[in-house]
């Protein structure tokens, strides 16, 4: 006999997909650092070339990679693209690692 879980066991897939393709985009570490910076608020691609150190062909694909997945998005001003993260999920998730991770060290 199954045991009732109170959930829809195809809900629970899609949800749990949905899940494992945040959490291997996020296993990246410049990708990351990426959505750790953008969960602090907008910022300009060359802002972000300059605060992570990660050189222009790699964080064009890195960009790229959080864009089609649907976790950030643009906007241009002038000659500047501004990226900014567009997934309230991943938004929980950098503030969770943000917290556990970068926060005050605890002794």
């Amino acid at each position: 006999m199954k045991a009732n879980t109170g959930m829809n066991i195809d809900i629970l897939r899609q949800s749990a997909d949905k899940a494992s393709r945040l959490m291997k985009v996020l296993s990246n570490p410049d990708r990351m650092l990426l959505l750790c910076q953008l969960a602090q608020g907008e910022k300009r691609v060359g802002a972000l070339e300059e605060l992570l150190d990660i050189v222009q062909p790699t964080l064009s694909q890195q960009l790229s990679i959080l864009r089609d997945e649907g976790l950030v998005s643009t906007r241009r001003e002038g000659k500047h693209i501004y990226y900014r993260i567009d997934s309230p999920q991943a938004l929980a998730v950098m503030n969770v690692l943000y917290e556990q991770f970068c926060g005050t060290p605890k002794d």
